[in-house]
């Protein structure tokens, strides 16, 4: 959500709100993201919807910013602040997630203290220009095959319709944004995610 125009950004977080999301990202990067003062402004807004839903409001890669408004905590990647410090900085009941792309950084991450890891981009996006080469569910499977009880989120591309190999592989949830950001009806498209979401929990839920 990298629009100057908080009001649309807004609109489309409460839809997806009501449609069951159940956590929410602020990732506020690109040419026209928010800075400073209107930033803040923009997150505490957000921050209070997710509260009104009970649902976790974390901040991509600004630390400062989680301390400063109290936020529910951070994910940062593999480029940002190194991890065990923001452990340090946030401290143990705040939420840390930890971009990863390989078992020796899965591993490091739960050493650093991650709640969750994100892999991607499992499919192709437009959302994050500097995304890494496509890597599709392999690394999921693997990773999530030497650390079964390690929260994994798959990050990219992912709809609907093509998250069900996502969850085959091994991940516990998915991150989305153009799914329900561009379409046009964002509650429906939040429900129908949160739909896929929680068949797969059932199903793992029953083979365990």
């Amino acid at each position: 959500m990298g629009s100057i125009n908080a009001e649309k950004p807004l609109s489309v977080l409460e839809d997806a709100l009501k449609g069951g999301i159940t956590c929410f990202q602020l990732r506020e990067k690109g040419a026209r993201a928010l800075v400073g003062i209107e930033k803040k402004a923009f997150a505490e807004s957000c921050q209070r919807l997710c509260a009104q839903y009970g649902v976790p409001f974390i901040v991509n890669d600004d630390v400062d910013l989680v301390v400063e408004i109290d936020a529910d905590g951070v994910h940062v990647g593999q480029d940002d602040v190194e991890a065990r410090f923001v452990r340090k900085r946030i401290g143990s009941e705040k939420i840390l997630g930890i971009s990863v792309h390989t078992v020796d950084e899965a591993n490091q991450a739960i050493a650093d203290g991650a709640d969750y890891v994100g892999m991607g981009p499992v499919y192709p996006t437009i959302t994050k220009v500097d995304a890494k080469p496509v890597a599709g569910t392999a690394m999921i499977e693997e990773v999530a095959g030497v650390y079964p009880s390690l929260p994994i989120v798959g990050i990219g591309g992912i709809t609907a319709e093509n998250a069900e190999p996502v969850f085959r592989a091994g991940a516990s949830g998915i991150s989305v944004i153009s799914a329900i950001a561009s379409s046009a009806d964002p509650e429906m498209a939040a429900r129908r995610l949160a739909e896929v979401s929680l068949k797969w929990s059932w199903e793992r839920g029953v083979l365990r």
